[in-house]
């Protein structure tokens, strides 16, 4: 009987391989599930990182959704700058006693209240028109404009003219304000550039820029600052005027020998000065007209000499017909 002789060393290959199958199953099995709780657990991670991010993006489209209206409302609701002037025209009986009366309640009620002039102009026997001009503080200008609105009347006088001029500058207002931010800006980057500048070129060009900054400042500065004011103060105009009072017509008495007479002496004596103003206008020119009448008188005389001088033409005879 015949025996199978085998290799010892792939007796021992094959049996070691056998051995180490096992622990490859068992560690293929073990990394399946280990990267199955890994993917589990990074899932889980991106899902409430992207729960969190959603409920991130819910609150945050909620609060801008309660800033919105806030927002919307703050542009009709800003402020508004306006510039207002108001000329009024009236008829009282006294002029000078109500312009020291409006004069006196205007200091009082607006203490800041400044008067730019007041005008006199005489229409009669003591009677004037009068024209004043005030500025008065925008806080107090309702005030103002409702008893200047009822004072005629209050005077038993009439109320003429009611004119309020209104101006929106807000947009000029604004746009002012962010002009003159913005140069502010400027002008304090480009002195720190020149601070640490250190080529004469770029310190030139820079002074230069820096002046042209300047003037543009000086230049809103009193734009802003007279816009500032208007809206401050607000101009009120007052005209008063006398309450016109109408001439009564004279009566017709038909024939009066007073008037007659009257009307005489007064075309006499119309006549008289006329005659006296020629004669004045006469004596005036004499020192031509003397003269003038001398040399004429002279020129006169010797032309009527001469015709006397001068013997007649002499005739001729006819000569006798035989």
């Amino acid at each position: 009987m015949s025996h199978i002789r085998t290799n010892p060393r792939w007796r021992a290959l094959i049996l070691g391989s056998i051995m180490m199958l096992p622990l490859l199953l068992s560690a293929c099995g073990g990394a399946n599930p280990a990267s199955t709780a890994a993917t589990g657990a990074s899932s889980a991670v991106g899902s409430s990182m992207n729960s969190s991010t959603s409920g991130g993006s819910a609150s945050s489209t909620d609060q801008q959704a309660k800033m919105a209206p806030n927002k919307q409302q703050a542009g009709p609701n800003g402020p508004q700058y306006l510039i207002k002037s108001l000329n009024v025209t009236m008829e009282v009986a006294d002029t000078r006693k109500a312009a020291d009366n409006l004069q006196t309640w205007i200091s009082t009620t607006d203490p800041h209240a400044t008067s730019a002039g007041t005008s006199y102009q005489l229409v009669g026997d003591n009677v004037y028109n009068i024209s004043m001009t005030f500025s008065v503080q925008a806080s107090l200008y309702p005030q103002v404009y409702r008893y200047l609105q009822d004072y005629a009347v209050q005077q038993k006088g009439h109320l003429l003219g009611f004119n309020e001029t209104v101006q929106d500058v807000t947009n000029d207002y604004v746009d002012t304000q962010s002009q003159l931010k913005n140069l502010r800006g400027e002008q304090t980057r480009l002195l720190d550039l020149m601070s640490h500048a250190q080529a004469l070129g770029d310190v030139l060009s820079i002074e230069q820029r820096l002046t042209d900054v300047e003037g543009r400042i000086e230049s809103i500065e009193a734009h802003l600052n007279s816009l500032t004011g208007q809206i401050t103060y607000y101009t009120v105009s007052i005209t008063l005027q006398p309450i016109a009072v109408a001439n009564p017509q004279p009566a017709n008495n038909g024939w009066n020998v007073g008037q007659i007479f009257h009307d005489a002496f007064a075309a006499s004596l119309g006549f008289a000065q006329g005659l006296v103003t020629f004669f004045i206008w006469l004596l005036a020119f004499s020192v031509y007209i003397i003269p003038m009448g001398v040399i004429a008188w002279f020129a006169m005389r010797w032309r009527a000499r001469s015709r006397r001088i001068m013997p007649p033409p002499s005739i001729p005879t006819p000569s006798p017909q035989g």
